[in-house]
């Protein structure tokens, strides 16, 4: 992007309405309740001709630096020094409040430019607000709409004005078309099988229970106080991606907000954030489950992660805070006998106590992401299925049913990410459970598939004699 912009205000003027509207989607949580947002949310914003980033911020409240306010506000001033441009939102219907006094005089003590929005101006009495703004010192204000999208273009011209045309058009250099080196794909036959790409990027989500440490655990990995934490339960509400490289591997990881039970989940914003990070889980490839070492294995830890398998994502299991835990090899081991014995439905899946806070595990956490994601996007010739399936035949036949047994005949792999086959035989219908259960942990030991969920659909074979009956 060329350059980055800050939307920056007091509680509830529409700053999230007019991030997602730049943005042109519902990235940010929106609600009439002032407060919604706490964290500063990145995202890529087009407005006519121009590209640039954005950064959501909370509202600025005056409060001690202890408090969550405080932290909130921090985290609205590191944006601030992180963009090259703020647009600072007024609400034109309520006029001019003492908090937007203060917040302007941060903007000017920063020096960078700042562009005036006077939001919700399409409301009956806004002319009155928009004048008083004019003592703020800071130019002319730009009266839009961020709900109904008028304004845009006013708004697109003073961003310019602020900025410059050389930062808003940056030049680009023509790439000649010889210089691209271009490789065509050979067509894989069904014994040659792609290998893993090691430098593709990875997407990671990261969930639990609240205040199990998510938020943390991402600060650790970045090296700074990019994500809002604190002893409080439930700071977090939106999914905020973050980037970062791993051993040469680039990683998007999700933060999401923590699910609690169904029942307890009253509050509309909430449920706005129970709905958010369920949509991080089905983006991301490998989710990330965090279970606090102390009270793991909680009813809502075996439904989030019942949640995952069923959703097919790459499952991985940490035990945060494990700098409290005194014993440490006798809880590993207890941990572990749980894993095995709550989570058939994902036998073999990778478990490992970290600490966010200390930093301890997260490499062997991050290879246990990289390994799990290998098995996930994992393929088998169809040669290899069809033999394994004729010898676990052999070793255990299908049942007979109503005095006929049951036939497998064919078997192929018809997708990855999970893996996913499908077997022909004779009335599918009639297979019991217990033999699908039998293939899929002879899948996972013979292939070595551990801790990833994995398919298994049947398919009835045409039967060669209908069309003859059909003629006669």
């Amino acid at each position: 992007m060329s350059f980055t912009v800050a939307i920056v205000g007091r509680p509830n003027v529409g700053k999230s309405t007019l991030f997602n509207r730049l943005a042109g989607r519902k990235l940010a949580l929106v609600d009439d309740t002032p407060g919604v947002t706490r964290d500063r949310r990145p995202g890529e914003a087009r407005l006519v001709d121009l590209k640039f980033g954005i950064i959501d911020t909370a509202g600025l409240e005056e409060s001690a630096p202890d408090t969550l306010e405080g932290r909130m506000r921090a985290q609205t001033e590191a944006a601030i020094d992180e963009a090259d441009l703020s647009l600072f939102l007024i609400d034109a219907k309520s006029g001019i409040t003492p908090a937007d006094e203060t917040l302007a005089g941060i903007l000017r003590k920063r020096g960078k430019p700042v562009v005036l929005v006077a939001n919700k101006s399409e409301a009956r009495g806004a002319e009155g607000g928009l004048y008083d703004s004019f003592r703020l010192g800071l130019g002319d204000p730009c009266p839009v709409s961020a709900e109904h999208g008028e304004g845009m273009l006013d708004l697109r011209d003073a961003i310019v004005e602020a900025i410059g045309e050389e930062a808003a058009f940056p030049s680009t250099e023509d790439v000649a078309v010889t210089d691209v080196d271009v490789t065509v794909d050979e067509v894989a036959d069904e014994k040659t099988v792609p290998a893993y790409d090691e430098s593709k990027p990875l997407r990671v989500a990261i969930v639990g229970r609240p205040n199990a440490g998510k938020s943390t655990l991402i600060n650790r990995f970045l090296g700074e106080d990019r994500l809002l934490t604190g002893p409080e339960a439930g700071i977090t509400r939106d999914s905020i991606s973050v980037e970062w490289d791993w051993k040469g591997r680039r990683i998007k990881m999700f933060d999401t907000a923590g699910l609690r039970r169904k029942s307890r989940v009253q509050q509309k914003i909430e449920k706005l954030s129970v709905a958010d990070a369920l949509r991080a889980i089905r983006f991301a490839e490998v989710v990330v489950i965090v279970l606090d070492a102390d009270i793991s294995f909680e009813k809502q830890d075996l439904q989030i992660a019942d949640l995952v398998i069923r959703e097919g994502r790459a499952p991985v299991i940490v035990f945060n805070k494990w700098d409290m835990v005194e014993d440490r090899q006798e809880t590993l081991e207890k941990l572990r006998e749980k894993t095995e014995r709550l989570l058939p439905q994902a036998r073999g899946i990778r478990a490992v106590p970290i600490s966010g806070l200390t930093g301890t595990g997260l490499d062997r956490m991050m290879q246990a992401v990289v390994d799990t994601h290998r098995n996930w996007n994992r393929r088998i010739p169809t040669a290899r299925l069809n033999q394994w399936l004729a010898e676990m035949q052999m070793q255990h036949p299908p049942p007979a049913v109503s005095g006929r047994r049951l036939r497998l005949k064919y078997m192929t792999q018809i997708k990855a990410r999970p893996p996913g086959f499908v077997i022909s035989c004779t009335r599918p219908e009639s297979l019991p459970a217990s033999y699908t259960r039998y293939l899929i942990n002879g899948l996972r030991q013979d292939f070595d598939l551990p801790g990833v969920p994995l398919r298994v659909s049947y398919r009835k074979g045409d039967n060669p004699f209908a069309p003859k009956k059909k003629r006669r």
